[in-house]
């Protein structure tokens, strides 16, 4: 199943890569999605900014057919590679049978930012595989959504 979410900034793009790759920003993120525990690492080397966050996420209003696979909670592993103003993008959660790839592209927009995900989700379970892609597609915009207003107030320098 596609995802494609576009988060827009009113910064320019050099402002909003500072920001991705600053491991206090995915800190704010952590708490606005109110995940059980996260550990974000950010590394640089050789033009490009890794930034990896591991996280156990809470499974709390999961329908009951997911949380059957997904327990009380979920680790994740988010991890994004960029290169200038481009990424790869991959969302893991080890045991579970689920996984979501693609990119990550930010780019001006006016005298702003967008910063927009493309991305392929999968999920490998017999009948109800298209239902928990469904579910993960929900959750993963959800928390865009929250990693777009906690970057507004970031680059606005609230909550820094």
């Amino acid at each position: 199943m596609r995802l494609r979410h576009e988060l827009a900034y009113d910064a320019p793009p050099a402002d909003v890569l500072a920001m991705i790759g600053d491991p206090l920003f995915w800190d704010r993120v952590g708490k606005a999605n109110d995940v059980i525990s996260w550990t974000p690492t950010v590394g640089t080397e050789a033009g490009t900014v890794r930034v990896v966050i591991d996280e156990e996420q809470r499974t709390a209003g999961v329908p009951s057919f997911a949380k059957k696979i997904v327990g009380e909670s979920t680790r994740v592993i988010i991890t994004q590679v960029w290169r200038g103003q481009e990424a790869s993008y991959e969302i893991e959660t080890p045991g579970k049978p689920t996984h979501v790839h693609g990119t990550a592209t930010l780019s001006e927009n006016g005298t702003g930012s967008v910063l927009v995900y493309d991305l392929e989700v999968k999920a490998s379970v017999p009948l109800i595989g298209g239902k928990l892609e469904k579910l993960v597609v929900d959750l993963t915009k959800e928390g865009f959504d929250k990693e777009q207003a906690v970057g507004a107030a970031w680059l606005a320098g609230e909550g820094r």
